[in-house]
């Protein structure tokens, strides 16, 4: 699972039927701590997720088919809640 923060909307005018109907989003990494991170994802929205908002990311192609219920999806991250608070506990 990844932490992130989301940055923008992908549109698209042409893409796989797969897609049709679905929200693409950008998300940038961030840390625990809510800094940045190096890189972003393109995920597909699953929780209703939008711009400004610290989401939580499954980035592992089978499991993002299987939010879908697709066998054959070509999907690989998925947004799969969208996070109130990050708790971390002292080491």
């Amino acid at each position: 699972m990844i932490i992130g923060k989301v940055i923008g909307n992908l549109h698209s005018t042409i893409n796989h039927p797969f897609y049709d109907g679905k929200k693409i989003l950008v998300v940038e990494r961030i840390e625990t701590d809510g800094k940045p991170a190096a890189g972003y994802l393109v995920a597909l929205d699953r929780a209703g997720a939008g711009p400004g908002e610290t989401v939580l990311i499954l980035d592992e192609g089978n499991g993002a088919r299987q939010v879908f219920e697709s066998a054959d999806g070509p999907v690989r991250s998925v947004i799969v809640g969208i996070v109130d608070e990050i708790a971390t506990t002292p080491a």
